[in-house]
């Protein structure tokens, strides 16, 4: 196995040769050069596996020649030094393109362990494109279910956007969703070896949320029993999942801006800086635009998670998707429950289609997962609904499509019917339907219905 090839860049003769040896110990084959312009001549001539490189030199500093290597080689992992630890060189050389930094004198343990992971980080990323171009590989979104016009557009966004580092804000009403798509994105990026971590801003008093989020010290506050670190910690080089952050006090949506911004925070009642690399993925019900407006969510913080927005729809609003989830539902909950149940009445399924399902997916998972509990047979049964699910929202009841109906052919008929009712009313029609009025109007055009 050839040995990795660590370029190490400082000024002083005596600092190399000592990183030379013990580099040389544990198994690198250690390049030296004097100054910053020395390294970038060298990058542009050979290969090197990292880049070990002081920020104080005579000739080029090490920020410059951090922006000619990254110029030369993007992927090039380096890791500065600096005599001089101030938060501002750290910040700076991160901001530039470093993947980590040391202050001198050098910790040889934690040198050694911040180039083991910065290799190890190196690795993945190569692992993880070779497979891509190897198998041809398509992302992989098995947890997702839809064939709606709606879900093809977001699995063309998710494709696109999953790989990167972009942080992305999930909006969408309650159980539409947003978690499920949240897991999707990590597992499909390159941070998918690394820690997943979740947060319902929603679930914990505000009080306690900073400590969650950041970590606190021993004796910070009344049952601070010890030392505990914080989601962010926990998700570093990884990605965290900041669930319903319409939620957040604006204290603490200030202190997520600054981790945004600077990547670093300090824990509840400490005084060190802790640096951190996470991809933030958000999500809420709420319209954060009209939050922003009315003073109740900060203008700078939205922008910063309004990089990616994603909207998922409302269940009432992609119908065609419903036969493909409850079906979906039934063999995952027969299977776990050890039920026999096999199908659904098609009287189910066309009262399923019509239901306008405020409560989204969730409901209907939940709605299924007690059926198929209920069940006695082999497939669920028209009498086993909910009294909602029997009767349309003006108090009709639901008269079931003839046997061997296909679904297009149900939906054609409650539309014509509905119609009807309203006296060619497109509007109220809708709101019987649950649809919104465009929807019902695309599928006025799809069914060539006349009024």
């Amino acid at each position: 196995m050839n040995k990795q090839t660590i370029l190490v860049v400082d000024d002083e003769s005596s600092h190399r040769m000592m990183l030379k040896a013990h580099l040389g110990e544990e198994g690198y084959e250690v390049i030296e050069a004097s100054d910053g312009q020395e390294a970038v001549d060298l990058v542009s001539q050979h290969f090197y596996d990292l880049i070990l490189m002081d920020i104080r030199m005579s000739i080029m500093d090490g920020i410059e020649a951090l922006h000619r290597i990254k110029k030369i080689s993007p992927s090039l992992p380096i890791i500065m030094m600096t005599a001089y630890g101030s938060i501002e060189s750290a910040v700076a050389t991160l901001k530039s393109g470093a993947d980590d930094y040391l202050t001198k004198p050098l910790d040889m343990d934690e040198l050694l362990l911040k180039i083991e992971k910065v290799l190890h980080y190196r690795d993945l990323e190569k692992e993880n494109i070779l497979n891509r171009e190897r198998l041809g590989e398509r992302f992989h979104f098995s947890n997702i279910i839809g064939k709606s016009q709606s879900m093809k557009e977001l699995f063309e966004t998710l494709a696109m956007v999953a790989p990167t580092d972009a942080t992305v804000l999930l909006l969408g009403e309650s159980g539409t969703g947003k978690e499920v798509i949240a897991n999707a994105i990590h597992q499909n990026s390159l941070r998918k070896d690394q820690a997943y971590i979740k947060v319902n801003c929603a679930a914990l008093p505000e009080t306690l949320l900073e400590s969650e989020l950041f970590g606190h010290e021993k004796g910070s506050f009344t049952g601070a029993q010890s030392k505990r670190k914080g989601r962010f910690e926990l998700a570093d080089g990884g990605t965290l999942f900041l669930d319903e952050i319409g939620e957040m006090s604006p204290a603490t949506q200030a202190k997520i801006l600054r981790v945004l911004q600077e990547k670093e925070f300090e824990p509840v009642g400490g005084n060190r800086t802790i640096s951190v690399d996470v991809r933030i993925i958000a999500a809420t019900h709420k319209d954060l635009g009209k939050e922003v407006k009315e003073g109740r969510f900060r203008e700078d913080l939205f922008y910063r998670l309004n990089v990616v927005p994603i909207t998922i729809a409302p269940l009432r609003d992609k119908k065609e998707d419903i036969p493909l989830l409850a079906e979906h539902f039934l063999k995952q909950y027969a299977g776990k429950n050890n039920k026999d149940v096999k199908t659904l009445e098609p009287r189910v399924m066309d009262a399923l289609v019509r239901y306008p399902w405020p409560g989204n997916v969730r409901e209907l998972e939940n709605i299924i997962e007690r059926m198929v509990i209920m069940s006695h047979g082999d497939r669920l049964l028209f009498e086993d609904l909910p009294q909602d699910f029997k009767t349309l929202p003006n108090g009709n009841d639901i008269k079931p499509g003839p046997t061997g109906s296909s679904l297009k052919e149900i939906e054609k008929e409650v539309i014509l019917k509905t119609l009807e009712q309203t006296g060619g009313n497109r509007t109220k029609a809708a709101l019987i339907l649950g649809v919104t009025r465009k929807t019902l109007q695309n599928k006025i055009r799809e069914y060539r219905i006349v009024i």
